[in-house]
This record gives C-alpha cells, sequence and structure tokens, in this order.
C-alpha cells in the first residue's frame, strides 16, 4: 500500500495535530480531522498554518466533530494533551481501522502505558516525539516558528509483527510530506531525550513567566536550566537509559539559537488547562526515585508547578 492509498486521521487539532495533519494533507495524502471547539470556524474557513518553513499554507480539510462521522482510518496522529487520554481511549477505539497504527505525538513518560489498556488487541500503539516551535493563535490558525522533525518509536501492538517496519512506514509519511521523522530503536529512551529539553522549559516558562529568549539571556536561568537537565539525564540514566555524550549541551545550544518561544505549558497555565504533570515531571521522578535517585531541583519544579496548577483551577 503506497502512502496516497492511506486513510490517516488526527484527534486532537491543536497546534501539534493541525500542523502535522495539514502538512500530509498538502502533500496530497488522504487526513481526516476530528475537532471540537474549532469544528466550525475550520468547516467554513478551513485550516492555516503560517511557517517559517514552509510560509502561509491554508486548505479547507476534511473536518468533523463527531467521530462516528470519521471514515475507519488506518493511521491516527493522536495531537491532544496526555492530561486527556482517559477521554481519547474511545474515540481511538472508535476511529481506527481494524489493524490501524495509533501515534501519541505527546510529551512525557508512561503515555503509552495510560493509554494501551483502553485500546483494541489488534491496534498498533507507537510514539511521537515532535521537536518543533509551534501555538495555536486562533480558531483554525497556527503559528509554526521552527524546526519540525517528528520521531517515531513502537510500544505495542499484535505479536508477530514487523515493529520496525511499521515505524519506518510512519516516518514515510512525514517524509512525504517534507518533515523529518527517524524510525527510533528505543522509545523509552527516546521519551528521556525529550524530557531533557520539556522539564526546563515547560516549567520555568510557568514558575518564572518568560519564554525561552529571557530564559537564555539570564544567567541564574541559564545556571538553573543547565541543572536540570543535567538531573533528567542523571534520572534516564538511574533508569538503564543512558543518553547520547553531549545530549543536553546540543539541546542548550538549540535553544539559543531558536526564536523566542512561550512553551505550551506556559499557554495551558494561561487558558487555566490542566498542566502536563504527570507525564513531564511525576513519572520520571517516581521511576528515578524507584531506581534509588533523587532529583531535587525537578522535584522542586514539580512541587511549584503543582502548587500554580492546584490554585490556577480553584480561582
Amino acid at each position: 500500500m503506497s502512502e496516497r492509498d492511506v486513510r490517516i486521521g488526527v484527534i486532537g487539532t491543536g497546534a501539534i495535530g493541525g500542523f502535522y495533519g495539514l502538512m500530509l494533507a498538502r502533500a496530497g495524502l488522504d487526513v481526516h480531522f476530528l475537532l471540537r471547539s474549532d469544528f466550525e470556524v475550520v468547516r467554513e474557513r478551513g485550516l492555516e498554518v503560517d511557517s517559517a518553513a514552509h510560509g502561509r499554507v491554508h486548505m479547507h480539510v476534511q473536518a468533523y466533530k463527531e467521530v462516528a462521522d470519521m471514515p475507519a482510518c488506518d493511521w491516527l496522529l493522536v495531537g491532544a494533551k496526555a492530561t486527556s487520554n482517559l477521554e481519547l481511549g474511545p474515540l481511538i477505539v472508535q476511529a481506527a481501522a481494524p489493524g490501524a497504527k495509533v501515534v501519541l505525538l505527546q510529551n512525557g513518560l508512561g503515555v503509552e502505558e495510560q493509554l494501551r489498556p483502553l485500546l483494541r488487541p489488534d491496534l498498533h500503539l507507537l510514539g511521537g516525539l515532535c521537536f518543533i516551535c509551534v501555538n495555536r493563535q486562533a480558531p483554525g490558525q497556527i503559528r509554526h516558528q521552527a524546526l519540525g522533525a517528528v520521531n517515531l518509536g513502537y510500544h505495542s501492538g499484535p505479536a508477530g509483527q514487523d515493529s520496525l517496519r511499521l515505524v519506518e512506514e510512519g516516518a514515510a509519511l512525514f517524509h512525504a510530506a517534507g518533515i523529518d521523522s527517524q524510525a527510533m530503536d528505543d522509545l523509552n529512551q527516546a521519551r528521556w531525550q525529550k524530557l531533557v529539553w520539556n522539564v526546563p522549559y515547560n516549567g520555568l516558562s510557568v514558575l518564572l513567566q518568560a519564554s525561552t529568549a529571557p530564559l537564555m539571556a539570564d544567567a541564574d536561568s541559564r545556571a538553573l536550566i543547565q541543572a536540570l537537565m543535567a538531573e533528567v539525564v542523571q534520572g534516564a540514566e538511574a533508569c538503564g537509559q543512558a543518553l547520547p555524550t553531549g545530549y543536553a549541551a546540543h539541546l542548550f545550544r538549540v535553544t539559543e539559537q531558536m526564536p523566542d518561544y512561550w512553551p505550551s505549558m506556559h499557554y495551558d497555565h494561561v487558558l487555566q488547562r490542566p498542566l502536563e504533570l504527570q507525564a513531564i515531571y511525576a513519572e520520571p521522578l517516581a521511576r528515578a526515585r524507584q531506581a534509588g535517585c533523587q532529583l531535587p531541583r525537578m522535584e522542586a519544579l514539580y512541587q511549584s508547578l503543582a502548587f500554580l496548577d492546584r490554585r490556577n483551577h480553584d480561582a
């Protein structure tokens, strides 16, 4: 089956799902978008991405408000936040064709383990690690500032399947859309690698009310970022996931070269949405603790964010 014969569904058409889904649709692939609050706007005006790399991309897309109206899809890209995974299970099951591949485009650890019991046994579950600066600006409008790669790793599915082949098929879909994508041998290690960036920048954007440029311009916040990165590397190693030498320093340099960027957790806090604290902080902290490793700075950041999150919801 070629890429053109594959039916792709997007569940959670926010910044992540909207960007990757629209890039796939622009490449001529058969993409179907499930939306909630943005449905009326997208149905009438289409979906738009203002991209530093791809220019302005605007298309009228196949949009649905109810999953029952969607056709069964061979690939499902889940762009909704991990905080809604318990609600996503039934939607995925209803939208998935037999033997479909489900790709979680989410941050943190334990997201696949949380969702797997809610899926049918015939479904393949993959993790997608998105290295991208992208935000939803308004209903149906997405701003893409930098980067864009999405790396894939296999989590679980029916026995006897060639998991590497399936991951490479997924990467080929993104390649067809001009998106860099690599097959990851070890999904758990890849998720720890993503945490090296997510732990400091997401959390500090909320705690210090600062985007990446001011965080990188101040000596104290730079030192705190580097210390938090080092703790994530330490936690990964304690859990048997040795990260590539110099990986944290590489991400630090990449961030210095990025345009000023507000991480997604900042927007969740401002809009009083639940923060992804379980997947990004609590789960890795618990795994490190079980391995006999204490991460005090990360623990303090998590506790501070948990307080702000509770106060935000009680307001």
